[in-house]
């Protein structure tokens, strides 16, 4: 396990760790929804929607399909919801608008405060499947106070591939020990730590709704479990 000293970067997953996904889709497909007079389930639908994130990112690491942005795999997944759920009669510009939804993501309220005091003393950044666009967009969109944007696109691998926590590691010229991944999810933290890296566990029991039914605790030996970005700025002396 690294020791806490040697760390001088925080790198965080975002999808569910930093913004609030699921309430934040659902918000911009019902004003949607409700501009052009369609009726959905919005929920389901989005819902729906990140049960396609997973499967359309394991053809690219398999190799079965050329490096993919996880915009273009969004807009994909999007076009076959809108079928499933016979939803027709839009534009690609509509099927454009709706896709960056995923780049107009909330925070959660602790993030903020949380990273301003994190920012202090370790160089913070997401690590995640986003593209490079989507997360800029998203910083600017939550005033997420990054010092670097790190992704699937920066290493050409998703996670949890070890090239996606290597390279990215290596980008920041530090050794795998020098950064801590801070995530909510437990699988993403066991395939950082099997890279090398520090681990952090933050909660966030409500991602997938009021019926989730995994991560709501840690389930491996982290190097820190928190409660929300200020108590992981407590717990780090920051």
């Amino acid at each position: 396990m690294p020791a806490l000293s040697s760390v001088q970067a925080l790198v965080f997953d975002v999808f569910g760790t930093v913004v609030d996904w699921r309430s934040s889709i659902i918000r911009d497909l019902t004003a949607f929804g409700a501009q052009r007079g369609i009726t959905a389930d919005w929920n389901r639908f989005t819902d729906d929607w990140r049960a396609l994130y997973q499967p359309a990112m394991d053809e690219v690491r398999s190799g079965r399909r050329p490096w993919t942005i996880l915009d273009v795999l969004h807009r994909e997944s999007l076009v076959v919801l809108l079928e499933r759920h016979r939803i027709d009669g839009l534009s690609d510009a509509d099927i454009d608008r709706l896709t960056r939804a995923w780049h107009r993501l909330d925070p959660w309220p602790d993030v903020l405060p949380g990273l301003a005091r994190l920012k202090h003393r370790y160089i913070i950044g997401p690590m995640s499947n986003g593209n490079v666009g989507l997360l800029t967009r998203m910083a600017k969109h939550a005033k997420l106070p990054w010092d670097v944007i790190l992704g699937a696109e920066t290493a050409r691998a998703y996670k949890p591939l070890p090239e996606s926590y290597l390279r990215n590691a290596a980008l920041l010229n530090l050794e795998p020990a020098q950064v801590m991944l801070v995530a909510a999810h437990n699988s993403d933290l066991k395939a950082a730590q099997a890279a090398g890296f520090a681990t952090g566990f933050v909660a966030r029991p409500t991602e997938h709704g009021p019926g989730q039914t995994k991560d709501l605790a840690a389930t491996g030996n982290w190097d820190v479990v928190a409660t929300d970005f200020t108590n992981l700025a407590d717990k780090l002396g920051c």
